[in-house]
């Protein structure tokens, strides 16, 4: 029901997840041009306003927990059991628009509600096409290591 199994083929799953951070990246470029009250990346709040030296081990931990534990649990919940849940119900592409929005609105962010259900869309797409959430959780840790490292570097 989770999806845990191996995709069907991992160089198949390679093409599709760098098609899938392609398109995302293009749209949140894309989306950066709206003029938005604040940036989605700051909205979420993922790093500090400054650095202070003795907070590094609790920055240690936030990477670990938006790079690893997020994109586990949330690809389980999401594209594991929420999808094949919903597949059953409403079919292939009815359930990876609905599983993209549920993803999209959990976050609870306004200005990134665009690029989350595009996100969401796409690591759904990509478990659809592998038929397994292991390439939709390296996907989702390295875009959000990605975001993270970005953000903290800003």
């Amino acid at each position: 029901l989770p999806a845990l199994r191996k995709p069907r083929s991992w160089l198949r799953s390679v093409r599709l997840a760098v098609g899938a951070i392609v398109v995302i990246y293009v749209l949140e470029a894309a989306v950066s041009f709206i003029p938005l009250p604040e940036s989605p990346g700051k909205e979420q709040g993922l790093t500090p306003t400054h650095w202070e030296p003795a907070h590094a081990g609790a920055f240690a931990a936030n990477v670990v927990l938006f790079t690893l534990v997020a994109p586990v649990v949330e690809e389980l919940t999401f594209r594991g059991l929420g999808q094949s849940l919903l597949l059953a119900f409403m079919g292939p592409w009815p359930s990876v628009v609905v599983v993209g929005i549920a993803f999209g609105l959990a976050h609870g962010l306004v200005e990134a509600l665009l690029v989350l259900v595009a996100f969401g869309v796409a690591l759904a797409w990509l478990r659809n096409r592998t038929d397994s959430v292991y390439p939709g959780m390296i996907v989702h840790g390295l875009f959000n290591g990605v975001a993270l490292a970005a953000s903290a570097l800003n």
